[in-house]
């Protein structure tokens, strides 16, 4: 990525984010800019990353890559304004629009257009972020690894086979870190009826949190194994899995994450419309 032109169109929290993960990585600030139509937030960046800070059509005109950072509902005037700036200069196209299809993305830049569709989550933002990658006819095999290189600056970058697991990767850790944080939530509510302070109960939740996944990213077994190996007979553990496994947890988790990837697929069809 030494010699690469990065520029962000929209400088939010994903893109902040982004810039600062390639810039950990080692990647030149004079080879980075960005534009908004906030000034202001685009003026912090600057400040803080010491990055170049443009206008669309200059990054258009200058950089290899375009970030393409803003929020779906504005997508689409906004492809199409950079869709006549470019005038069918050649460039890597990455979105990371929730909702936003390659067919949405050919009709307004053009067929032959290479775009990468991305969809990373907020710990991306502390640099764990895990996104999956989906890239249309155009992106060669240069492109594509580079796309992975940009996303894998915040955290993990996973290619999927189909553009529609984009809908079932959005459902699943584009999402999942709300889940989470309900689930903690419930866990932190729980230790205080049972008498712990606050902040104790906060603290160890954050820990056994951070622990159980850290563990799991270790291991080789299964979580399922690793959840059994701390579920004695008659134990605690045991008991209390019992209540989630009655309740039925795992039909709940089903339910929710297909109901979370239906309404990833309604509002690519809402995005999409004229």
């Amino acid at each position: 990525m030494e010699s690469t032109r990065i520029g962000f169109i929209g400088a939010g929290n994903m893109a902040n984010s982004l810039i600062r993960g390639l810039l950990a990585k080692g990647v030149n600030n004079t080879s980075i800019s960005a534009a908004d139509i906030d000034s202001h937030k685009l003026e912090q960046l600057r400040r803080a990353c010491k990055i170049h800070t443009s206008t669309s059509t200059e990054i258009v005109a200058n950089c290899d890559v375009i970030v393409l950072a803003v929020k779906p509902q504005v997508m689409k005037a906004v492809c199409l304004d950079l869709a006549k700036a470019l005038q069918g200069r050649k460039v890597l196209l990455i979105s990371i629009a929730a909702g936003i299809t390659l067919e949405h993305m050919q009709n307004w830049f053009g067929p032959e257009s290479a775009i990468v569709r991305c969809m990373p989550n907020t710990p991306a933002l502390v640099g764990k972020g895990a996104t999956g990658l989906f890239a249309n006819s155009q992106v060669n095999q240069a492109q594509r690894k580079l796309a992975a290189d940009i996303l894998s600056s915040v955290g993990l970058s996973l290619w999927v086979p189909n553009e529609t697991d984009i809908d079932s990767v959005t459902a699943l850790s584009g999402s999942g870190p709300a889940y989470f944080f309900l689930f903690m939530e419930a866990m932190q509510a729980a230790a205080q009826e049972m008498g712990l302070h606050q902040e104790l109960a906060r603290k160890l939740t954050y820990q056994t949190a951070l622990g159980a996944a850290e563990l799991a990213m270790r291991s080789e077994e299964d979580t399922a194994d690793l959840r059994r190996n701390v579920t004695s007979p008659g134990g605690t553990t045991e008991q209390a899995i019992k209540q989630f496994t009655d309740g039925g947890l795992q039909k709940l988790v089903s339910k929710a994450l297909h109901a979370a990837r239906k309404r990833s697929v309604e509002l690519a069809s809402e995005f999409g419309k004229d």
